[in-house]
């Protein structure tokens, strides 16, 4: 039950640590780090090379089970998330039937323990069958083991609903996710509303869709001092406007998705289903924003917002297909070539919006540190390794994204949940 892993380079935001440093994991839990360990009956791992980051935590993806499980499971979509780097998920309520009652939450709760090789965390619906109309029993799921609300794939409409949710959170302490999308403004619109957009013929789902519910939720956060966390944000006057808040020290804390600081609407011009996604991928000014965002610290966590779909569905034309991709194999890659290796954040930071914040805004104790005492759970990247995504390597069981055949730098060669190793590449892509 003990692991030495040396020669890796440790990094830590609560701590102000990026040193090459040996690190004992012992019955799951950080048992000792210093310059030089030596502990005989102990396996040992060596991360000559490599980061060594607190454990992932991803707040925001899809695992479609119950009720869609020829798009994902949460034992495949815990193997993929394993593989990108992640130790924990929290797993979105629109499943069929959707999570909002105890009952459905308990069997996420404990289908994880029997199947998933990483920790599986349940998002409560916000209303009853995420209808916007009349709250969810929101104590009775947080009980059965929910980390969180959401109608994740709806805006709660109903501003008066909202507000008695948000009194409610309050109340409980409970972390509450908005998704920010007007849909009488967005009109079922399937891409960025703009150039790109009339010259492909296709719908525009326009910016201020996601602005107009953004203002709102800041508002309502500000009158009734409590707090709010705005889900996959992807445009520069969101950004403003959480920046905003939160020099008047509101309450807001804020993800974003890693097409959104990769991708622009340019993508959609290959018609291919994969960059169909909620919200749309924006444009190159958008793209900008967001990285300036997650550098100054206006944008708290990076999450993926994983989709899966099957062919079947995204082989559909753009205006019928889901929106959706998947993301937890990507997400480190991504980060790494877009963010760390283009001088927008450190490794600290980038363990910061992966692991320390998530953990923060989402409660989760002992998580998002490598210190004594806390889960052993722990992400091992080599940052020179390149590596291309490859359809036929990918781990969940779903297909659908469009960074295939996409060369990446930054590889996570091991994942470690609970001091248990729950992935290790093997060989280089």
């Amino acid at each position: 039950m003990k692991l030495l892993i040396q020669n890796g380079l440790l990094v830590d935001p609560t701590q102000d640590l990026e040193e090459k440093l040996d690190l004992l994991l012992e019955d799951g839990r950080v048992a000792g780090l210093d310059k030089r360990l030596t502990v005989p009956e102990a396996r040992t791992l060596d991360a000559s090379g490599c980061v060594v980051a607190p454990g992932f935590i991803d707040l925001h993806v899809h695992l479609r089970e119950p009720g869609e499980e020829y798009k994902e499971t949460i034992e495949t979509g815990s193997q993929a998330a394993a593989a990108g780097g992640f130790t924990s998920v929290c797993a979105m309520p629109n499943t069929t039937p959707v999570n909002d009652n105890a009952a459905v939450t308990k069997f996420i709760v404990e289908r994880g323990r029997e199947k998933a090789v990483v920790n599986v965390f349940p998002v409560g619906a916000l209303t009853n069958q995420s209808q916007g109309e009349t709250l969810a029993e929101l104590g009775e799921m947080v009980e059965a083991g929910a980390v969180a609300v959401s109608d994740d794939g709806r805006s709660v409409m109903n501003a008066e609903v909202l507000r008695r949710a948000m009194e409610y959170a309050k109340m409980a302490d409970l972390l509450l996710i908005e998704h920010c999308e007007d849909p009488l403004l967005s009109s079922h619109g399937v891409m960025n509303e703009g150039l790109n957009s009339t010259l492909l013929g296709l719908k525009g789902d326009p910016a201020i869709a996601e602005t107009v519910i953004v203002a709102r939720d800041i508002e309502l956060a500000n009158y009734l001092k409590t707090k709010i966390h705005l889900a996959h944000m992807s445009l520069k006057r969101s950004m403003e406007l959480i920046r905003l808040a939160k020099s008047e020290r509101i309450q807001v804390t804020a993800e974003v998705c890693p097409h959104h600081f990769t991708l622009t609407d340019e993508a959609v011009k290959t018609y291919d289903t994969a960059t169909k996604v909620n919200p749309p991928l924006r444009s190159k000014e958008d793209v900008e924003a967001v990285r300036q965002a997650l550098k100054d610290g206006t944008i708290d966590c990076i999450v993926t917002d994983h989709a899966p779909h099957t062919v079947e569905e995204k082989e559909l034309d753009f205006d019928h297909a889901p929106f959706g991709m998947i993301g937890l194999e990507t997400s480190v890659g991504l980060t790494v070539s877009e963010l760390v290796n283009k001088g927008v954040l450190t490794w600290t930071q980038m363990a910061e919006k992966m692991s320390f914040q998530p953990a923060r805004i989402t409660g989760l104790k002992n998580k998002g540190k490598i210190k004594e005492g806390f889960d052993a759970d722990l992400t091992i990247i080599d940052p020179e390794q390149e590596w291309v995504f490859k359809k036929e390597e990918i781990v969940s069981k779903s297909k659908n994204s469009p960074f295939i055949g996409r060369k990446l730098k930054g590889l996570v060669t091991t994942t470690i949940c609970g001091g248990k190793v729950t992935y290790q590449h093997n060989g280089l892509g």
